[in-house]
């Protein structure tokens, strides 16, 4: 599977997990390159807190497109740390 924005592959990997919809890729997965820590959080009831990364091509900035859990609740542990993709991002195989 592949993330693409704004033109630009910004993650790929054989092995992500789908969970409601959205494709959770591994972190090493993703192009560092093209994400910025956001301070944005959410909560899931049953995911618990989500984290968000900006995403950044060609001096274009996608605000809080991306989102991962790094300390999910026990039924999420699969997607622990894992980025998902929302806001435009394509996801295609």
């Amino acid at each position: 599977m592949k993330a693409i924005w704004n033109g630009q592959v910004i993650a790929q990997s054989d092995d992500t997990v789908v969970v409601e919809g959205n494709h959770y890729f591994p972190a090493d997965a993703i192009q560092k390159a093209y994400f910025r820590e956001s301070n944005q959080t959410s909560t899931c009831p049953w995911k618990g807190t989500a984290h968000y990364y900006h995403v950044e091509v060609d001096g274009k900035t996608n605000n809080n497109a991306a989102w991962y859990y790094t300390q999910p609740k026990e039924a999420a542990k699969h997607i622990t740390d894992r980025v998902a993709f929302w806001k435009g991002v394509e996801i295609t195989e």
